[in-house]
């Protein structure tokens, strides 16, 4: 679904209908994990949308209907995803537990890529290396790291951290590419950063969580 979102939507619509997520991740934990609902989390949530809106948006921004739909499910799927993973911590490492997400994902895929994909093409060493790349730092690090979060910090403050992602882009867009800031995508970075501030205290007051003391064998 986010890449069907991403196909069909420009890349800052795409991006501020997946920053929804926080917000649903509050709900979420709210009638799964018992997690009090806070106004202040809500606000954040809010804010941090709204941040990221004013990065990535543009006034030429096309809605695609598809695209949007597409973009919510997958947002949701996450945000389902960020909130069960912590509700249901397996009895295994944490390098065993990512192996078993990843690949039980790339296994449901395949019957789709069979059925309405052609035939994959012989790759190129600059695409093993990209495969590489994405398999080892883009997956299997990145996605251990993060289950390691949702073990050790609070579903809500995990998922604001993902707002990070259009704001980086920006910042390396102005580094790397001499693209320039405008005053709303410095108020949007602002936005974004505060509203993490935000959650992670409302977090804090709620008490912190229990940490996960999964077994290595």
């Amino acid at each position: 679904m986010l890449f069907i979102a991403a196909y069909r939507l420009p890349g800052g619509v795409a991006a501020t209908v997946g920053s929804v997520q926080p917000l649903l991740v509050v709900f979420l934990a709210t009638f799964v994990l018992g997690s009090p609902m806070r106004l202040v989390s809500v606000v954040a949530a809010l804010i941090g949308a709204a941040g990221v809106a004013l990065m990535v948006l543009s006034p030429s921004a096309a809605l695609d209907p598809v695209g949007v739909v597409a973009g919510l499910i997958g947002a949701g799927s996450m945000a389902c995803g960020t909130v069960l993973s912590r509700k249901w911590q397996p009895p295994v490492s944490l390098l065993t537990f990512t192996a078993w997400q990843l690949s039980a994902g790339g296994l449901l895929l395949v019957p789709v890529v069979l059925i309405f994909e052609p035939a994959i093409p012989v790759p190129t060493v600059p695409n093993l290396f990209a495969l590489m790349w994405l398999g080892l730092i883009g997956m299997a690090l990145t996605f251990s790291l993060w289950l390691r979060g949702i073990a050790r910090m609070h579903s809500s403050v995990v998922s604001s951290l993902l707002l990070l992602s259009p704001v980086t882009a920006v910042l390396l867009g102005w580094l790397f590419l001499n693209q320039t800031l405008s005053a709303p995508q410095i108020a949007g970075g602002a936005f974004v950063i505060g509203s993490i501030w935000m959650g992670q205290r409302a977090s804090t007051r709620v008490g912190s969580p229990i940490k996960a003391t999964p077994r290595t064998g």
